[in-house]
């Protein structure tokens, strides 16, 4: 397990993420902040085989107070691998524009689902599509600050 500091996350391989990611943190939360027009966050998350952080970035939806975040990776057939981290290490680091604070992840359930998608798919349209197009059922996340 690895210590958190924000200045040593290891940024998603991808590219695009890891390009948005820096521009979002570099510019202090100015920049970078949405994708396509949908609001978005930074996500750093020990991983689950490593303890290394790691940053991603992700689109979000509100529920009350938390940030809700959704597993969906583009409708594909098996999970992105930051969820199994979640899962394994439920303690989070957020950055939501220029305010950074420490979260718990937690799995919603069927039910907490079904009240928040249709939210969520408001936030992000193509979500819809995503979980028609994959057997899986595609897991909504609560990110609650701690």
């Amino acid at each position: 397990m690895t210590t958190y500091d924000p200045a040593t996350v290891k940024i998603s391989p991808e590219s695009w993420v890891a390009d948005q990611a820096r521009r979002y943190e570099e510019s202090d939360g100015t920049e970078a902040t949405d994708m396509k027009g949908s609001p978005c966050l930074l996500l750093d998350y020990q991983g689950w085989r490593t303890g290394e952080w790691r940053r991603t970035v992700l689109i979000y939806g509100r529920s009350g107070e938390d940030y809700l975040i959704v597993a969906s990776k583009g409708g594909a057939p098996e999970h992105p691998l930051w969820f199994r981290s979640l899962v394994a290490n439920p303690e989070v680091h957020v950055r939501v524009l220029g305010e950074r604070f420490t979260a718990r992840a937690e799995v919603l359930t069927p039910e907490e689902k079904a009240e928040v998608w249709p939210g969520l798919v408001e936030v992000y349209p193509p979500y819809e599509d995503y979980q028609k197009s994959t057997e899986r059922e595609i897991p909504v996340i609560r990110l609650t600050r701690v």
